[in-house]
């Protein structure tokens, strides 16, 4: 997975599993028409080899199937890249705007409508990344950021046209939301249980225990090999996810313009973002009105390319731009206009609405605030921590005053603590034995009854009311595609008295100290002073979770779009067609279905 592979690690040969869905009926035939020697026997040595074309696989196929077995759709991420940044930045001009009455119009004399509005949006986990690899603070880190994409001495340098990024957005802001929202879905969660015993049931809601879904590679797996999973995963967005949504709606209507003349890049710590961007899901097909006249024009992705903290150093480069020389201060308030509808500005809000601290954990805070969300809810309940078998497994117990159970929720990271979850969460087998009763096989591969007792530690799982699950092991400050110890030293250079040779192989303890130094970084958002803080920052927890609330509530308002329709997404299960039979005649029709996809399911 992404944790320890990358498209630019990649050398060998990938060919298509034996169930590939291409349909080699689309690529071009053989011509006919020299036919004469149809059926002449002649020798090998005279045989003339065949000019045949190479095959096209797009990643729009090989999102859509799960036949093949090989690292493919890592390989494909890459049309994803800093070279499709730089290739748009120069084949669209930069739509002129204007500031009308405090806010922001587009420059109607000067549009040629073949021009776009550039937009970016940045996790805090690259700023860390970025702060340890040039000795700064993140919130410097974020001030490079702003001058590469949006600055004068940056991207805005050099291409065809001068194009830079009108808008650079901090996901912290949707973050956010996207915390507050996943309390209540662990309420809701929660409240439908009584329900539910009282014979009443709601599918909208995600069954519990509840798993969150803002990692792609954890819901990729789950998607292609473990379908039982997916009535358990969060129905929110990803900050990435959202931050597009929220783009592309308020921007094409505030501005009068179609949502494909916005284009959305996304800086992520992690190369499976690339994967969730390109999800059928995450377009405007999801929350654009029904009576549109463009209803049957092509899905517009909310994200439309998403890069690395690695990339964006080549990105740097490729502009013969040093990351280094960049000015450590924010940019001239001509480069930041103001956003176009002043009353949703709070959510693209440059400072860190939210603080790091060891407690959130390196992965966003979703377990964090769901247990902040009910321990303020029950006054003098205490936290009760229990470490697992290693770092990354961490389970929570909320204690009333009474030393009695209010909620158990966990954390699993890495690959191999979330099989152990899945096996616990796997449905219990039933017997065929007259009488025999429902079982569930444990970690251990001992069989025992399925337990709901909430203080018990290493149950089934099936105890937990909130898990949160990352693929990468430490969470999301180790991505695959942030920057490496390798990376660092080329980065420093030698007047950091680091050695320029990038191949020697960092050791265990080299790579352990340098994430230790991402993590610092990330923390060090926690240090932010108290008089740079915006005021709901510093509000009590119900009355900052019911501002927030409010704010997204005037944007669905303002959109005229129900705030389920923005926030909320599906998945489902990818089949395989591995070793089943298929009519050619409704396998071409489905072929052609799933090859007009521009995504969704792995």
């Amino acid at each position: 997975m992404s944790a320890i592979l990358s498209a630019d690690d990649l050398n060998d040969f990938i060919s298509p599993g034996v169930a590939c869905i291409k349909p080699v009926e689309t690529l071009p035939q053989k011509s006919t028409a020299n036919q004469e020697h149809t059926y002449e026997v002649t020798t090998e040595d005279k045989v003339q080899p065949e000019d045949l074309p190479p095959a096209q696989i797009s990643l729009t196929d090989c999102l859509a199937c799960s036949g093949c077995v090989t690292s493919a759709e890592a390989v494909l991420i890459s049309l994803q890249s800093h070279a499709e940044v730089l290739n748009v930045l120069d084949a669209y001009p930069e739509i002129p705007l204007t500031h009308e009455h405090h806010g922001t119009a587009i420059n109607e004399f000067e549009d040629s409508g073949e021009s776009k509005i550039f937009v970016a949006s940045v996790s805090p986990q690259v700023r860390a990344s970025l702060a340890a690899a040039y000795g700064i603070s993140e919130k410097e880190a974020g001030y490079i950021v702003d001058q590469l994409l949006s600055g004068p001495q940056g991207l805005r340098s050099g291409g065809k046209h001068g194009s830079g990024f009108t808008w650079v957005v901090d996901t912290n802001a949707m973050r956010e939301s996207v915390l507050v929202l996943t309390a209540d879905e662990v309420s809701d969660s929660l409240d439908s249980q009584d329900s539910t015993a009282a014979g009443q049931t709601d599918d909208s809601l995600a069954k519990r225990p509840i798993l969150s879904s803002a990692c792609p590679g954890w819901i990729c797996y789950a998607e292609k090999t473990h379908p039982f999973i997916l009535p358990h995963l969060s129905r929110l967005k990803s900050p990435q996810a959202l931050s597009g949504t929220f783009l592309k709606t308020v921007l094409s209507k505030s501005l009068g313009i179609h949502p494909s003349r916005i284009w959305h890049l996304a800086v992520m710590p992690c190369f499976d973002k690339k994967l969730e961007a390109s999800r059928e899901e995450l377009t405007d097909v999801s929350w654009r009105h029904e009576d549109t006249s463009d209803s049957a024009a092509p899905p517009v992705r909310d994200v439309d390319c998403v890069i690395t903290a690695r990339e964006l150093l080549t990105l740097a480069s490729s502009r013969g731009t040093s990351l280094r020389t960049l000015p450590l201060q924010p940019l001239p308030s001509y480069f930041t206009p103001p956003f176009p509808e002043r009353s949703l500005e709070s959510f693209v809000s440059k400072v860190s609405r939210a603080e790091q601290s060891l407690a959130t954990g390196t992965s966003g805070g979703y377990l964090h605030h769901v247990l902040m969300n009910f321990q303020a809810r029950n006054p003098g309940s205490e936290l009760v921590i229990n470490r697992g078998r290693n770092v990354d497994v961490v389970e929570y117990v909320l204690m009333s005053q009474e030393k009695q159970p209010i909620l158990k929720a966990a954390r699993y990271y890495g690959f191999r603590n979330i099989q152990n979850l899945v096996r616990k969460l796997k449905p219990a087998r039933v017997s065929r034995l007259p009488g025999a009763k429902p079982t569930v096989r444990p970690a251990a591969g001992r069989r025992q009854p399925v337990s709901r007792n909430v203080a018990s530690t290493g149950g089934s799982g099936s105890d937990y009311a909130y898990v949160e699950v990352m693929a990468c092991p430490g969470g999301c400050t180790n991505g695959g595609g942030q920057i490496r110890v390798e990376d660092a030293r080329e980065v420093l250079g030698p007047s950091q008295g680091e050695p320029l040779d990038a191949s020697i192989k960092p050791s265990p303890h080299e790579q352990r100290a340098w994430l230790a130094r991402v993590d610092e970084a990330y923390y060090s958002m926690e240090s932010e002073s108290e008089a740079e803080m915006e005021p709901e920052t510093r509000l009590p927890l119900a009355k900052k979770e019911a501002k927030i609330h409010d704010d997204l509530q005037r944007w669905s308002d303002y959109m005229d779009i129900p705030l389920s329709k923005l926030v909320y997404t599906t998945y489902r299960k990818v089949e395989s067609d591995v070793g089943k039979d298929q009519t050619p005649a409704n396998d071409t029709s489905r072929v052609v279905e799933l090859a007009g996809k521009i995504g969704g399911g792995w």
